[in-house]
Order: C-alpha cells, then sequence, then structure tokens
C-alpha cells in the first residue's frame, strides 16, 4: 500500500512558477513510476508527466513540454513537477500517481488507468 500526499498547489499569475510535490509513503517508493495528471474544470483527467523508477527516463504531455518538469528524490520518497511559464489554461486540480513496475513492463506509462495509487490531489489556479 502506498499513500500519497500533493503540496504547493496554489493561486498564480500567469506566467509564474509552482513547484508541486508528493510525498509517498512506504519502503518501495523506488519501485514505482510516478506521474503527474490533471483534471479542469468540466474535463476529462488528462496526463502531464511522468518519470521512470530510477528518475533516468521522463515523458511529457506535448502541452507542458519545455515548461514544466518532473523529478524526483528517491531518498525522500518525494516526486516533483516544476511549473514554469504558467498559463491560465494550466488551470487544474494536479495529482501524482504511482504505479508498480515490473521488469518486463514499460518504464514509462501515460495511461491514467494503468496506475495503482492516487493523491488526492492540489488545487493550481492560473489567473490571466
Amino acid at each position: 500500500q502506498v499513500q500519497l500526499v500533493e503540496s504547493g498547489g496554489g493561486l498564480v499569475q500567469a506566467g509564474g512558477s509552482l513547484r508541486l510535490s508528493c510525498a509517498a509513503s512506504g519502503r518501495t517508493f523506488s519501485s514505482y513510476g510516478m506521474g503527474w495528471f490533471r483534471q479542469a474544470p468540466g474535463k476529462e483527467r488528462e496526463f502531464v508527466a511522468v518519470i521512470s523508477k530510477g528518475g533516468g527516463s521522463t515523458s511529457y504531455a506535448d502541452s507542458v513540454k519545455g515548461r514544466f518538469t518532473i523529478s524526483r528524490d528517491n531518498a525522500k520518497n518525494t516526486v516533483y513537477l516544476q511549473m514554469n511559464s504558467l498559463k491560465p489554461e494550466d488551470t487544474a486540480v494536479y495529482y501524482c500517481a504511482a504505479k508498480r513496475i515490473t521488469p518486463w513492463g514499460p518504464q514509462l506509462v501515460n495511461g491514467d488507468g494503468e496506475y495503482d495509487y492516487w493523491g488526492q490531489g492540489t488545487q493550481v489556479t492560473v489567473s490571466s
């Protein structure tokens, strides 16, 4: 069982930055690929970014590529999402998620149905 707690959301002006954190419980954090997803009002949840269990590989949605950076610190059981050059369309509830990675499976997964554990979400609001 893994529990995930996001933090760092808030209200920011367009062009500003925020850093989201997601703290995980348990001693097997380094066995999990970690993803960030978001859901805007009236829209479906969408993939934002994913990082491999060791942190060596990442992947991003086209809409955030070049502006957002995902990273992780396995010693602290924490994954981060650095968000720069924020736009009003980035406004959403942001969720982190964990997927147990097997040796024979893909290291990066961007389908939300593939994830095993989810945090409660943190609100990010970008004003124009």
